[in-house]
């Protein structure tokens, strides 16, 4: 990473540096908050108290095995879950300047989920272990055709022919995701769960093969935003300040296929975190990059959290994860698409 990734961009001084810490600081206990809920809320109960006793004690007891064997592991994933996504809706819509955008529009998100569906219905993959590489194989390698169709011809890279490079490749991939789970149904029983999204099932051993790629592209997407900041003057005005666009669009592609990849191998594809938590951040620090990024990802986490929790209690048969954040995030789209301004970038 050069320094012509790191030169600083305008401050905002429209949202003092106190409400900014507040935030920050809010949202790290609400991350606290949204983990003891979780440890909390289930088929059965448990009281604050009874949590904490939980995890500091060695003492066997039904509330110890209930708590470490089935709550912490998916409490954990949900919040590297809810940091993944959250980072890379933020980085997707700074680099395609589109307050609309979200991580699928590159394609990350249907590459990942085609190569899965292709292990275990053609491959007969069953590990999560061995299906994490196929995600992040196929997240690098919808982002390069991405990159590529979006790069040809004699006109330069823009945000907005790759844009219709990820709409385009997401729909064929889609389309190919549907035609497997739907020719098989051996096939079909095993992904079904999957591809709507869930923090069920999974233990940490899963999170921790991701690991090094998930702590990868949190740091990029932290490293590279006073570049963003800068290149969102224009691509003129970035040059200007000494900021290498394309160089700094490829690190940008690279930290959302990381992130994309990870999240996806692990839960599935989980939908609109991306979309909309970057919105309430720039409303609440405005639209410096340096903290949107990482409030972003706070909030993802809180609500991937508070999702998965309202999903086990909201039916008497738990509603997974992503279609509980489908369905809370819908109406929040479509507040966003009928605002006449949607926020700044």
């Amino acid at each position: 990473m050069t320094a012509a990734l790191t030169d600083p961009g305008p401050p905002d001084v429209r949202v003092g540096l106190s409400r900014r810490l507040t935030a920050t600081v809010v949202a790290l206990a609400g991350v606290a908050v949204a983990c003891l809920v979780s440890l909390m809320i289930g088929n059965q109960a448990l009281s604050p108290g009874t949590v904490l006793r939980a995890l500091w004690s060695d003492e066997s007891s039904g509330a110890r095995d209930i708590v470490r064997g089935l709550r912490m592991d998916r409490t954990i994933i949900g919040v590297a879950v809810g940091l993944a996504l959250g980072a890379a809706g933020a980085l997707m819509q700074a680099l395609a300047r589109n307050p609309l955008a979200d991580p699928g529009l590159l394609g990350v998100n249907a590459g990942a989920a085609a190569a899965i569906v292709t292990g275990i219905a053609v491959l007969h993959v069953e590990s999560p272990h061995v299906q994490i590489w196929f995600a992040f194989a196929g997240a690098a390698a919808a982002s390069l055709a991405v990159y590529v169709l979006g790069s040809g011809g004699r006109s330069s890279t823009t945000p907005l022919r790759l844009a219709l490079a990820g709409a385009a490749l997401s729909a064929v991939l889609a389309a190919y995701v549907n035609g497997i789970a739907l020719s098989s149904q051996p096939a079909f029983d095993k992904m079904r769960f999957w591809l709507v999204g869930s923090l069920v099932g999974q233990d940490l051993s899963v999170l921790v093969d991701a690991l090094p790629f998930l702590a990868l592209g949190l740091v990029a997407a932290l490293v590279i935003t006073p570049a963003l900041n800068a290149m969102a003057l224009g691509e003129d005005s970035g040059r200007a300040l000494g900021v290498n666009i394309g160089r700094l669009r490829l690190v940008t592609a690279a930290a959302i296929t990381l992130l994309c990849g990870t999240a996806t191998a692990i839960a599935g594809p989980i939908v609109f975190l991306g979309l909309v938590v970057p919105h309430i951040a720039r409303f609440v620090v405005g639209p410096d990059q340096r903290w949107v990024v990482p409030l972003s990802m706070l909030y993802s986490a809180i609500l991937l959290l508070l999702a998965d929790t309202v999903g086990r209690v909201v039916t008497r048969d738990e509603v997974e994860a992503g279609i509980m954040t489908a369905f809370l995030g819908a109406p929040v789209f479509i507040a966003l698409v009928r605002r006449r301004r949607l926020a700044h970038l």
